[in-house]
């Protein structure tokens, strides 16, 4: 059964002329009579009866008529959300992200995703960037959001945002009345960090820059969460060198100062080159972080 074959019917049934119901559906009359018969030949009963003045359905008919409008308008329904899903604008978002997006970035880009694309489920995933590309490999989710470097050589990246790190220190240490340190001011201090296997490109890059300084950073305590490792700065434990956008997070006795020549940390999307970019959804998705990035009035964003 063919949906221009119940089109036809339903035109017919409304229009109650061959006519007229041609010119709807715009065929010529004949091609129209030929398709009512043959619908009727494969429903096996009269769906018309046929006057000298006008059409009027059989029983049968009038029943036939409900389900056709009903197919009809599932078909368009279904044709709909096929072409939505080409666009981005129908289906499911997983999304793995490092814990410092979500104090910075991340919030806003889901805010306004969804509020573009409400038919578009979004599944977000906090990961370390090595978990990220693990579950990129197996496909249990679909972009992520890391620091690099990307290691996967089977991984593509965009460049998002670009985040110096800063000083988190106890509100009553010495340091914290400088409006901006160095990093050699905090070579004598006591660190509290990530695991390096938690964090080992953050944790390198940091340990990097010390050395450069000529220092290696003495760490007296290490944590899994950032909350936690600013409750051991608030307590006096250490001190801590989050990334920017960690500094959005408030708590009492911890203040954040800037570093001259800090490093910068680039902050990507990554998905599998064998998706690739061209994804509706992740394009979509790209597309919206892109322009909330753009408009963020900070230097820090690319």
């Amino acid at each position: 059964m063919e949906l221009r074959h119940l089109r036809h019917f339903v035109a017919l049934a409304e229009e109650e002329h061959f006519g007229r119901a041609a010119e709807r559906v715009f065929v010529v009359q004949q091609a129209l009579s030929n398709s009512i018969r043959n619908l009727e030949e494969e429903v096996g009963v009269p769906l018309v009866l046929r006057t000298t003045r006008r059409v009027q359905l059989t029983p049968s008919g009038q029943e036939f008529l409900i389900g056709a409008r009903e197919t009809l308008a599932l078909a368009g329904q279904t044709v709909e959300r096929a072409r939505q899903a080409a666009r981005g604008e129908v289906g499911r978002l997983r999304v793995g992200f490092v814990s410092g997006l979500a104090f910075g970035g991340l919030p806003e880009i889901v805010r306004t995703f969804r509020a573009l694309y409400p038919n578009v489920s979004v599944d977000l995933r906090e990961l370390t960037a090595q978990e990220q590309e693990t579950a990129l490999r197996s496909e249990q989710i679909d972009v992520g959001l890391m620091l690099l470097p990307v290691r996967d050589p089977g991984l593509a990246a965009r460049a998002l945002w670009r985040q110096p790190l800063v000083a988190a220190l106890p509100a009553q240490h010495p340091l914290s009345r400088k409006r901006k340190l160095k990093i050699s001011d905090l070579a004598a201090e006591d660190f509290v960090f990530f695991p390096r296997h938690l964090r080992a490109t953050y944790f390198d890059q940091v340990m990097r820059w010390c050395d450069e300084a000529g220092f290696t950073p003495h760490v007296v305590q290490e944590a899994i969460e950032v909350p936690t490792l600013l409750s051991l700065v608030a307590a006096g434990v250490g001190v801590f060198l989050p990334i920017q956008f960690f500094s959005r997070l408030s708590l009492p006795g911890v203040v954040y100062r800037p570093i001259e020549d800090a490093p910068v940390i680039d902050i990507v999307a990554v998905w599998t080159r064998t998706q690739g970019a061209g994804h509706p959804i992740v394009k979509a998705w790209l597309g919206v972080a892109q322009d909330v990035i753009a408009g963020q009035e900070t230097p820090t964003i690319l």
